[in-house]
């Protein structure tokens, strides 16, 4: 592959990361403020703007660098790990016509959440496109839909893994009955081992990988088949 077709490769895969991690942030950032605090307003975070969500780290620098190696070592550059800047909410603000512990994980639902949906419109308007004849299925754009979909699903999982810091930690603390929390804050002390093993060890990207793809696989064929576009 040539450096110019890497180039573009890493611009499109930058873009599609900045902009899938700013839709997850902006999903926790509005349900907050649905929820009656007003922290993430305050701070700006209550915006579609990528920039307002961006972590010079693990939103441009490490996925960048990810993407550069990949290429050094021969592979083509896929989309690498990447995070937003933490949406900050105040509990205190939060109404109380839900019990705080809901409140913090409907928060931390809504990031993926977000995820899922961007992830199927944007393959929804990948089909219809093609339906259409707008693009052709091996076109460049309809190569670049598919990955923005496809990394979205995998956002939505690998956020749903139970393991702070992940939004899945909240979740599980959420749905654990509360005479066992006590054992969740033991696990928590092991967490970011744990974090770190799911992300650089490629065994265990299947837990996020596999019901990415089942999900991407299935909400594509759903749409071919609702506008008369095979789909392998």
């Amino acid at each position: 592959m040539s450096d110019s077709n890497n180039i573009q490769l890493i611009v499109q895969g930058m873009i599609i990361l900045v902009l899938s991690i700013a839709v997850h942030e902006f999903g926790h950032a509005i349900v907050a403020t649905w929820l009656g605090d007003d922290t993430p307003g305050r701070q700006g975070r209550v915006t579609l703007n990528p920039m307002a969500h961006a972590d010079p780290m693990g939103t441009l620098i490490l996925p960048l660098v990810s993407m550069v190696f990949m290429i050094q070592a021969g592979q083509p550059p896929g989309i690498g790990f990447g995070w937003g800047k933490p949406v900050e909410h105040t509990a205190r603000n939060f109404t109380r016509k839900i019990r705080v512990v809901t409140s913090q994980a409907l928060v931390a639902v809504a990031g993926p959440s977000m995820n899922l949906l961007f992830g199927t419109v944007l393959a929804g308007v990948h089909v219809v496109l093609i339906a259409q004849h707008v693009i052709e299925p091996n076109a460049r754009l309809s190569d670049a839909l598919f990955m923005a979909s496809s990394v979205n699903f995998m956002l939505l999982f690998f956020n749903l893994l139970p393991v702070p810091p992940l939004d899945g930690g909240w979740v599980l603390h959420w749905v654990t009955p509360y005479k066992y929390r006590r054992h969740i804050d033991h696990y928590q002390v092991y967490a970011p081992f744990v974090f770190m093993a799911v992300v650089f060890i490629p065994q265990l990207r299947f837990l996020f990988q596999w019901p990415a793809q089942h999900l991407g696989h299935f909400v594509y064929q759903t749409f071919g088949k609702l506008f008369g576009v095979p789909i392998q």
